[in-house]
């Protein structure tokens, strides 16, 4: 056995950089800060509004920051900046425009993202709703690793070891490229990535040896094939691989998640975003559901849940968002 890994580990050499939770947009002068900021801050607003991002302009000579812990936003607010700036109109209206063509277009992005793995990899009989999934490990991050191509390592290692082995190959490359799927899904639920991983598996017709594989690689579920444990193998060995994780970068990113949570069970609660490193709760509210007094209230309540329930340096701002917005046409 230990041949086979040795043999397996030589024979795989994949280029993963760790993941950042910053993006860096080039300016052509120094000139376009200003109208990136707009009057009185009327269009980073909006632009950090929409996207839940965190706009960083400094003394930067020529560049922009865009600082976001959840990859997909950073990625919208950053496509979504670079064509407000190529194009030259910078406004409120625009940037709603803009914003909604590129939250499109990255949701496109990433069924194609699913897709190219697929082929990469020769694997087949995945449905749209696993492919999408499977896109979005592209801008998830585990540890500092992209999630998606860590699955990829994982999908070639077992693919290795069960040809050495004897073991189903095209079986074992396709759980271990499904084995984190849970991380690609929104939910408000309970359950880790590994039973959240498995019941999208079930739900999009998967055999049971890939379903049992995805919820035991992890050891949550008891491996009932030699295939479940290769996947634990191959996950193993490519989590391991020096440099490839970094811990405090996971634990900073799963705290904001969590902060995000806890606004999310309220009533009237609409959208969240940790910004500023997790120093402000940004929560935008449904204006008919929440009026002025229920917001002073929902702040002081939400305040409140994270005070009882989050261990954090210094103290954190609770900034609850209604806007009021009435549309006539004169004809």
């Amino acid at each position: 056995s230990r041949e086979i890994i040795v043999s397996t580990i030589q024979r795989i050499a994949t280029d993963i950089s760790a993941e950042v939770t910053i993006s860096m947009v080039s300016l052509p002068n120094d000139e376009m800060k200003g109208r990136i900021i707009g009057r009185e801050g009327r269009n980073i607003r909006t632009l950090e509004t929409l996207t839940g991002v965190d706009i960083i302009i400094d003394d930067t000579p020529e560049a922009v920051v865009i600082s976001c812990f959840d990859p997909i936003r950073k990625e919208i607010a950053r496509v979504a900046l670079e064509r407000l700036i190529t194009d030259g109109r910078i406004h409120p209206a625009r940037i709603e425009e803009v914003v909604e063509k590129v939250t499109k277009e990255v949701s496109q992005t990433v069924f194609e993202e699913g897709e190219r793995i697929l082929f990469e990899l020769a694997i087949h009989g995945l449905n749209n709703e696993g492919i999408r999934a499977l896109g979005r490990l592209h801008f998830r991050t585990s540890y500092g690793q992209n999630v998606l191509n860590h699955s990829k390592e994982v999908a070639i290692l077992a693919g290795m070891i069960a040809s050495e082995v004897g073991a189903d190959v095209q079986l074992s490359k396709k759980a271990a490229l499904l084995h984190d799927i849970g991380k690609g899904i929104e939910t408000d639920g309970e359950g880790n990535h590994a039973e959240i991983g498995a019941e999208l598996a079930k739900r999009i017709g998967e055999e049971p040896k890939v379903v049992n594989a995805i919820a035991a690689h992890h050891n949550d579920e008891e491996p009932n094939s030699l295939e479940a444990v290769i996947v634990q193998i191959a996950d193993a060995i490519s989590a391991s691989r020096p440099g490839a994780r970094r811990e405090t970068l996971d634990a900073y990113l799963k705290r904001l998640e969590n902060l995000e949570k806890i606004a999310q069970g309220f009533t009237g609660v609409e959208k969240t975003y940790a910004i500023q490193a997790g120093r402000e709760l940004r929560i935008m509210v449904n204006n008919d559901s929440v009026d002025d007094a229920g917001a002073r209230s929902l702040a002081k309540d939400i305040a409140k849940k994270i005070e009882a329930e989050l261990k954090y340096p210094g103290r954190i701002k609770v900034t609850i968002i209604r806007e009021t917005r009435i549309i006539e046409f004169a004809r």
